[in-house]
């Protein structure tokens, strides 16, 4: 698509990030069909804001027949390690808070969930010992550490688990922690009657992923090592970097500092409908009137003090969306 930054409002300048203050975010899309020459998409209606994504789908069976699909939704990867820091919405299984509407109906998908230790399924290993996929589970590090000897030695050899020594409140003890990676897809069976449309929709709560100070600042400058990465992944161009410098005499005295927030929404895969989008819509809110938003985009227009919107015929993604917002702490809560 072609690069339009979205950019409306003024922030000051902030000390670059460093890794300790930067929780990544993980990339969700949208629907996944079972490959069909059948059906199309006659029309996708995005939202997508830090705190819920709203996608609205029109399927049109062009053909003379039922046609019977299974459709899912992948969840993004979850990995299992203490080494770095991912932006997880809710501790459970359901870490996204999914829900799909068929017709208006509510539906209960089911969840096909499998862990990995280097590339080697352990899912099964891990369900005969009782313990949790979902590798952030609370209770996984006392069950593991409740093992034997032996089970847990094997699992440290292959990569299942991690020691991580720290004081817990009673002195330094070593910790069983999980090291696995789980995958994790929602799907079901559905019909989608002959010559008829299907209205279906979803929704779940994205992983915002953000760091503490501007990535592409430098001793005052826009600059730096991230910033062709930068203006890259989101589009930024001229009047978004002005816009991110013009309060930096209000900023000098270490006052304020400004957090940027990272979205990425997976448009590329799933495309096994046939043909193209028919009616493409996509809007972005970008929570604050104050806050700063950049992404890449094709005709987009402000259509509110915080949303913007890009609409577009026969529309097949060439790219994902990764979306950034840079918001003043002090707006956001954060201290």
């Amino acid at each position: 698509m072609r690069a339009l930054t979205a950019a409306i409002a003024v922030l000051g300048l902030a000390v670059p990030a460093n890794a300790n203050d930067s929780t990544a975010e993980l990339g969700a899309g949208g629907l996944v069909l079972t490959r069909s020459s059948a059906i199309e998409m006659a029309s996708e209606d995005l939202f997508i804001s830090q705190e819920e994504v709203r996608v609205a789908y029109k399927f049109r069976n062009t053909t003379d027949a039922d046609v019977e699909s299974i459709v899912a939704f992948p969840m993004p990867d979850i990995e299992g390690s203490p080494y770095g820091s991912a932006a997880i919405p809710q501790e459970q299984d359901n870490f996204l808070g999914f829900t799909v509407t068929v017709d208006g109906k509510s539906i209960e998908p089911q969840l096909e969930q499998r862990a990995f230790a280097g590339g080697i399924d352990v899912t099964d290993e891990l369900r005969s010992n009782g313990i949790p996929l979902f590798p952030f589970d609370e209770n996984a590090t006392d069950i593991i550490g409740a093992k034997s000897d032996a089970l847990r030695a094997d699992w440290i050899t292959r990569g299942i688990v991690v020691i991580e020594s720290y004081d817990g409140g009673d002195g330094m003890n070593d910790y069983y922690t999980p090291a696995w990676d789980l995958k994790s897809t929602y799907w079901w069976r559905m019909n989608f009657p002959k010559g008829k449309e299907v209205d279906v929709r979803h929704s779940y709560t994205p992983s915002v992923g953000g760091a503490v100070g501007l990535n592409f600042v430098e001793d005052g400058k826009i600059g730096g090592e991230m910033l062709p990465d930068y203006r890259s992944r989101y589009c930024m161009d001229e009047s978004f970097e002005a816009a991110a410098l013009k309060t930096v005499a209000d900023a000098a005295d270490g006052a304020l500092h400004y957090n940027e927030n990272w979205i990425n929404y997976i448009l590329t895969t799933g495309g096994n409908w046939r043909g193209s989008i028919g009616k493409f819509k996509l809007t972005i809110d970008k929570g604050d009137p104050k806050a700063l938003v950049s992404f890449c985009g094709e005709n987009v227009r402000k259509t509110g003090p915080t949303t913007f919107e890009m609409t577009a015929d026969d529309f097949y993604p060439q790219q994902d969306l990764e979306i950034l917002i840079l918001t003043q702490a002090e707006d956001s809560g954060e201290e």
